[in-house]
């Protein structure tokens, strides 16, 4: 149920991880500090990849497009001038998100509530909203481009993968559903299902006992420097920052790698290096 926070992360299957396989890149090591791995040499370095939704499997670009197309949908619904009700709709959602303090888990399904009320001038019953919210996301919403190949090709491989996310459950299921890549997840873990959010060290470690991996030979993907990346890294993860905001402090973003933070092992410029950058080989 939406916003139970005593619910369980989501396991949805039990699969036995094995050895992954490392290659070299195309433009040499991907880590200044380790030699170049040998084309095709076997290695159980990493067993299993945790994932960020948000800007790594999910383009943040297409949420903008889903949310006017809904609130559009409201609007018209509830005799609203369409600008008017966006600006209501974002003002409603942001003030229910700017309230939240540490890594206190507010649910998002609340808030989109809120927003719809501010749209509509009065309480709108869920079961009226959302069937509308979930269609106008379905049209709209894109992966990140590269994203569901390289987390197949990461699951084809063997490792384990998971969601660690500060999303609702029931989103972070219909997303990997509508981009066809539930199936390749051993454990979807949410601040709903937790109760806190990144960098809170729960969230990390209910994936790893969702997933039973070693912390020591996991990685983490996001694009959040003080949630994914310095979370990630106190929780023993090695770190893959995916572009964007957690690899803005890089010293030379065009190295693909940090030189001088700890808290980032790697920088990828798409999802597609994800698989390399562990060792995993391309088809």
């Amino acid at each position: 149920m939406v916003g139970d926070r005593s619910s369980p992360p989501y396991v949805r299957r039990n699969r036995i991880p094995s050895a992954a396989h490392r290659i070299g890149r195309g433009d040499g090591p991907v880590n200044p500090l380790s030699p170049p791995p040998q084309a095709g040499a076997v290695t159980d370095e990493y067993e299993a990849v945790f994932w960020d939704v948000g800007g790594v499997i999910l383009d943040l670009s297409s949420v903008g497009r889903a949310r006017r197309a809904f609130v559009e949908d409201l609007a018209d619904r509830y005799d609203r001038d369409p600008d008017a009700a966006i600006e209501a709709y974002r003002a409603a959602l942001s003030e229910h998100f700017a309230a939240r303090e540490g890594t206190e888990y507010d649910s998002a399904a609340e808030g989109y509530a809120a927003a719809v009320e501010a749209v509509a001038r009065r309480e709108v019953p869920e079961s009226e909203w959302r069937p509308a919210m979930l269609a106008a996301s379905e049209r709209a919403l894109e992966p990140v481009e590269g994203a569901p190949e390289a987390i197949r090709r990461l699951a084809d491989a063997g490792l384990t993968l998971a969601v660690v996310s500060d999303i609702d459950t029931w989103e972070a299921e219909r997303f990997l559903e509508w981009f066809g890549i539930a199936d390749a997840f051993d454990a979807v873990v949410t601040s709903e299902s937790v109760g806190r959010r990144k960098p809170d060290p729960a969230m990390f470690q209910t994936a790893v006992d969702a997933t039973g991996a070693d912390p020591a030979r996991t990685a983490m993907v996001g694009d959040r420097y003080e949630h994914d990346m310095e979370g990630g890294t106190r929780a023993g993860l090695t770190t893959v920052a995916l572009d964007g905001s957690a690899a803005e402090r890089a010293p030379d973003p065009g190295d693909g790698y940090r030189v001088d933070d700890p808290a980032v092992d790697f920088v990828a410029d798409s999802p597609l290096d994800v698989p390399r950058i562990l060792g995993v080989e391309s088809p």
